[in-house]
């Protein structure tokens, strides 16, 4: 006799959720990063930006601006690093406490299944996990950048001076795809959160993140503010 598809607490409409809300996150993160031509996002907009900011960081004088800049970005990132350990520190704690879990669920009257429970809180961990370490990452690189940004001669004439500066605008663009990325991981922490009342909620949440996601980068008046003149 066949089965139902399930996975300890999970059943299949919980695992075809899971794998909904995955599949969303990759796929919008892809797009994001490769948009069509026709329709850049911001991030891609932005890597504009940030190769016309290192060639005017050639000839400004002096270039105490881009310093702070550089040190404004990974101050930044440190924080939403700093925020990502307390919020995993957090959900390590309900999974490690079920009583305290199912005291939450009762009160907003959620499934009390604490196996369960324990698996929907460790999906936000895992988004959180995911950010830290492209946060982490992102502030090294941001780190990388100002060195680089360092190398390039006071000379706007040297010969070295643009390809330095093109390197640092390559570190630079670099680190903000790190960033970005962890951004979008906490966004879908959040949305995953939904898991809590089911496996539609997963799926709500999920598709709410996403088309936030997809209006703020493809969609906003900050966008087209950014294209103007381009």
């Amino acid at each position: 006799m066949n089965t139902p598809l399930a996975l300890g607490p999970f059943g299949a409409a919980d695992l075809t959720a899971l794998a909904i809300a995955v599949a969303l996150w990759l796929s919008i993160g892809w797009l994001i990063e490769h948009p069509p031509r026709w329709r850049p996002s911001v991030s891609k907009i932005m890597e504009r930006y940030r190769r016309d900011w290192m060639a005017e960081f050639v000839t400004r004088q002096p270039r105490i601006f881009d310093a702070t800049m550089i040190d404004n970005l990974r101050q930044g990132t440190a924080f939403f690093a700093s925020a990502s350990m307390i919020a995993i520190g957090g959900g390590i704690a309900l999974i490690g406490n079920p009583a305290m879990l199912l005291a939450i669920a009762r009160d907003l009257t959620l499934p009390t299944e604490t196996a369960g429970l324990q698996l929907r809180v460790a999906l936000v961990v895992a988004y959180l996990a995911n950010a830290l370490l492209k946060f982490v990452w992102a502030h090294r690189l941001f780190g990388y950048c100002a060195i680089l940004m360092a190398a390039v001669p006071n000379d706007p004439a040297h010969p070295e001076a643009n390809h330095r500066a093109a390197q640092a605008a390559d570190i630079n663009i670099t680190a903000a795809k790190s960033f970005n990325r962890g951004l979008r991981s906490i966004y879908f922490a959040l949305g995953s959160l939904g898991w809590l009342i089911g496996p539609l909620g997963l799926v709500a949440g999920s598709l709410l993140i996403a088309g936030v996601l997809m209006r703020r980068d493809f969609a906003s008046a900050s966008r087209e503010i950014m294209l103007r003149d381009l």
